[in-house]
């Protein structure tokens, strides 16, 4: 790899040292990369002395034992030496090259700019200097290597070299890539591979724990996986990180490989993982996954440094390159995704319309309100609501185990290649109620829309109709009445509007529907659905919100107003009607 930086942005942009770091990690190492600082000694209008509080430019470099190269950028023949000796070292050690190319800025930062305006005395020396290409020529000339008339020859050579490829370029713009035509309908990721089947998924499941008899894990750990061969049989109770083995494991004999990373992945923040198990007196690991009899596609995880934007744009940038493998990152919080939003906004969301690229990247985000304050709740689902358009990516919020190994298999097989954004459980990750049984993941498929079973045989009485999404869903089960059908959206974006019309027509008598989330209402998934619920409804009711009101902060820091506030959502989604304010029809002239 090469990597281009800017004078000011190698030591002012920290994802300059999170990629030094990443450099002889092992989920990361490139096996050296050669950095070219492209040095102008000038940030737009910023002198060196106030960009930083070093001597040079390339001062970060020291800390990762970099070798360090400062050249003159006029001397194009120092120039291709050192970038001789940058590949050679390369390739003897394995490790980072960096050449800090000291030049200068001929114009303005743009066409607009005057720099004269903040470095006169700068420019004023620039401006009487010849360029890099007359003194290099010059110098060629004088050496007797060339004539004057070469270089007049070679200069108009290289001119027209270049507006040939300027021309051929601009001739493709605006022509279709990747894919072709952006469409806009939702779907639901053609392509869905095969179901596996019951006796599959209990062959692998035994595979899955099988360890080396030398290998002694931590006793408790070890009872819990070994729970997992109860939970495929007739008891049931496939929990979130079960699921989750068995989608990788049946993907990996499929022959699609699975990458991930992240901060603490291996065993997962929650505890729920457990991919790679540790000998309890040597350390020594192993990773059942990896050892899979049938496999024909690789397994990779790694736990990454305590940094997100580096990691999640190594991430995206192994998925862009890599067809055959589903690819994902989780974060320790779903909160914590906020580190990376210049990758999210810059690549990850716009990757076909402004890159021309295309990337299945999956981001894992444990999201839910649990009490644990504002710093680990919110994975701010509305951000990349707001950033969908032109079927770009998937928004998911799966409620179930078997919902996840669905979501996922459809991810490895779908022909459109989109990011998948999956709001992720915390303490759904072993709620009894919310676990699957094995048929529900060898006969079923992802559903970007639950109906409410419950309510199945006596849909006449169902006067609210209530749609939501994740762990409230439980808890508004819990106190459920018979006037109440609770309905699960599953996927956000694309939204399943045919799915969601389906299932308000079940409903002849229905007076009232009701979107309900626990995140404040100028967050979470409100100001995405309401207009598509209207739609989705027929307009034919008012579609009332119910959870948290506008907040400046995406939740308590106290474990007591949680609750008082989580209470008052659910009371509010299962209140006799009357309380609720009477029937809710729209009108003809009713606007909301």
């Amino acid at each position: 790899p090469v990597l281009l930086h800017g004078d000011a942005a190698f030591p002012g942009e920290g994802v300059s040292a999170e990629t030094l770091n990443l450099s002889r990690l092992p989920g990361y190492q490139t096996g050296g990369t050669i950095h070219i600082i492209t040095n102008n000694q000038l940030g737009f209008t910023t002198e060196r002395q106030d960009a930083r509080s070093t001597t040079y430019a390339s001062d970060l470099a020291k800390g990762f034992e970099v070798p360090i190269v400062h050249v003159n950028a006029e001397d194009a023949n120092a120039c291709i030496r050192v970038m001789q000796l940058g590949v050679e070292y390369r390739a003897k050690f394995g490790k980072d090259f960096l050449v800090d190319l000291v030049g200068y800025r001929r114009h303005g930062h743009n066409e607009t700019d005057e720099p004269a305006f903040t470095q006169p005395a700068m420019y004023t020396q620039i401006r009487s200097h010849p360029s890099p290409r007359e003194v290099w020529g010059a110098r060629l000339v004088e050496e007797g290597v060339v004539t004057a008339d070469d270089v007049k020859a070679l200069d108009a050579e290289i001119a027209a070299e270049f507006e040939s490829i300027q021309s051929a370029t601009s001739a493709k713009d605006g022509e279709a890539s990747g894919e072709g035509q952006i469409v806009t309908p939702a779907d639901s990721g053609d392509g869905i591979k095969e179901r596996v089947s019951a006796d599959k998924l209990v062959a692998l499941n035994e595979q899955l724990l099988v360890w080396p008899q030398t290998l002694k894990p931590n006793s408790r750990l070890a009872k819990t996986l070994r729970r997992r061969r109860d939970a495929v049989g007739d008891a049931g109770g496939i929990d979130w990180g079960h699921a989750e083995a068995l989608a990788f494991a049946s993907l990996l004999v499929e022959g699609t490989s699975v990458r991930m990373s992240g901060q603490d992945i291996e065993r997962g923040t929650f505890s729920h993982r457990q991919a790679v198990l540790h000998d309890a007196e040597t350390g020594e690991t192993h990773t059942p996954l990896q050892h899979l009899p049938e496999a024909r596609g690789r397994f990779e995880i790694y736990n990454s440094p305590l940094s997100e934007t580096s990691v999640l744009g190594f991430e995206y940038g192994f998925s862009t390159a890599t067809r055959n493998a589903l690819v994902l990152w989780e974060a320790q919080f779903g909160d914590f995704v906020n580190v990376a939003q210049p990758i999210i906004d810059q690549f990850l969301v716009s990757d076909r319309a402004k890159w021309g690229q295309t990337s299945s990247l999956v981001l894992l985000l444990p999201h839910g309100y649990e009490g644990q304050g504002p710093e680990h709740s919110s994975a701010r689902l509305e951000r990349f609501l707001q950033a969908a358009a032109e079927n770009n990516m998937y928004v998911a919020y799966p409620s179930t185990p078997a919902q996840y190994f669905h979501v996922l298999r459809r991810q490895a097989g779908g022909k459109k290649r989109r990011p998948l954004i999956l709001m992720q459980p915390k303490s759904l990750l072993r709620l009894p109620e919310a676990s699957s049984r094995l048929s529900d993941l060898s006969d079923g498929a992802f559903m970007m829309v639950i109906d409410d079973a419950a309510a199945a045989s006596n849909r006449e009485q169902v006067k609210r109709l209530v749609f939501c999404t994740g762990k409230v869903y439980y808890e508004i089960l819990a106190k459920r009445a018979p006037h109440v059908a609770v309905v699960r959206v599953e996927q956000l974006y694309p939204w399943p509007s045919e799915d969601v019309e389906r299932i308000v027509d079940l409903y002849p008598s229905v007076e009232e529907v009701v979107w309900a989330q626990e995140e404040p209402k100028n967050m979470g998934a409100w100001s995405y659905v309401a207009p598509r619920l209207r739609v989705s409804t027929g307009n034919a009711m008012i579609v009332r919100y119910v959870g948290r009101p506008e907040r400046a902060s995406p939740a308590e820091g106290y474990s007591a107003a949680h609750k008082t506030e989580q209470d008052r959502i659910v009371a509010d989604v299962v209140a006799p009607m009357e309380v609720a304010g009477g029937s809710r029809r729209r009108s003809a002239v009713t606007t909301q």
